[in-house]
């Protein structure tokens, strides 16, 4: 079995800052890992790399000008070439995540997201459906987005849409404000949930199913062995595994086209009594495990797997779509 190696990605629109926010990291000599690094440019901005600056040697560039050239064998050759123990990707900002996930070797792996943008236009990126869409695609995977030219949004109106924005996508990526003098302010917006996660049964209001998927996703920890009980609709799908289906709801992040069940794997021997699309009340326990449904999300592929303890016919809920904010 080949070495895992670590990648480390970035992701943001063009001319988001990417390429400093990388060149300043690569001129920092506590990221010397001692292994060899392959860096994979995969769109070209006004910044150029100094590689002269670079604060260790070993780095092999590499430019991917079509996504065409980002497959599987490509990535593979350049890690061969390169001979690399680490990557450290510029990901193109209208590429969706997804295709980088189909392309990566399997000994690839994500060890850290982090996210840019230009404070001058991410509102109106997040006023066009398109855009918008895909700032969600990169949000839902960072740690961090870095708001760069903050003083363009150093308002609480501004402040808030942003706020919202990541929300819509992920409770874990942190927000970070970073202005021109290089002084940098953190997001302290609170985002309480609105169920009880200490109670023995954990009920998600319907509207809210959406908000529980996301914090579940984000921190599976903090339901591992827990008791829940929601609303949801039935998948069938092989890829639950052996007699398990997917319980779950459609959820909207920003608009109609980009409408995507989601749900988790729950294991029920009685599941093809189930009709397909059907509602029902489920109480289950849950466990943070392998499942294969989780590669390329998931550390390790570990996330939330359901055991039903009560299946309950249900009606459909007037609004049968839910957000993620």
């Amino acid at each position: 079995m080949k070495q895992q190696i670590p990648v480390y990605l970035f992701v943001g629109q063009l001319e988001s800052g990417k390429t400093t926010f990388i060149q300043e990291t690569m001129e920092d000599p506590q990221f010397d890992s001692g292994d060899k690094t392959l860096l994979v440019v995969c769109e070209e901005g006004e910044e150029e790399y100094a590689p002269e600056r670079f604060a260790f040697g070993g780095v092999h560039v590499a430019q991917i000008e079509d996504k065409s050239e980002l497959t599987r064998e490509n990535l593979e050759m350049l890690e061969e070439k390169s001979g690399c123990g680490r990557v450290i990707i510029e990901y193109n900002g209208m590429w969706l995540y997804q295709d980088l996930m189909d392309a990566m070797p399997d000994n690839w792996v994500v060890y850290q997201c982090l996210a840019t943008a230009d404070g001058s236009t991410i509102k109106t990126y997040a006023g066009d459906n398109a855009m918008r869409a895909l700032l969600l695609d990169k949000l839902r995977i960072s740690e961090l987005l870095v708001v760069n030219r903050a003083e363009k949004v150093n308002d609480d109106e501004s402040r808030q849409l942003i706020h919202k924005l990541v929300r819509q996508a992920s409770r874990r990526c942190d927000i970070a404000y970073e202005f021109a003098d290089g002084s940098v302010a953190y997001d302290d917006i609170p985002d309480p949930l609105p169920f009880d996660v200490n109670a023995p049964v954990i009920e998600i209001p319907d509207e809210f199913f959406g908000v529980w998927y996301m914090d579940c996703m984000d921190d599976p920890q903090k339901y591992d062995g827990k008791t829940v009980k929601f609303l949801a609709q039935v998948c069938q799908t092989s890829r639950a595994g052996k007699d398990a289906f997917v319980p779950g709801r459609f959820a909207m992040t920003c608009c109609v086209q980009d409408i995507q069940f989601v749900g988790f794997p729950c294991k029920y021997p009685a599941y093809k009594t189930l009709e397909q699309r059907s509602w029902i009340t489920l109480t289950a326990k849950v466990r943070v495990k392998y499942h294969p449904i989780y590669k390329g999300q998931m550390p390790d592929s570990a996330g939330p797997v359901l055991t039903a303890l009560e299946v309950a016919p249900a009606e459909a809920p007037v609004d049968d779509v839910v957000t993620f904010s």
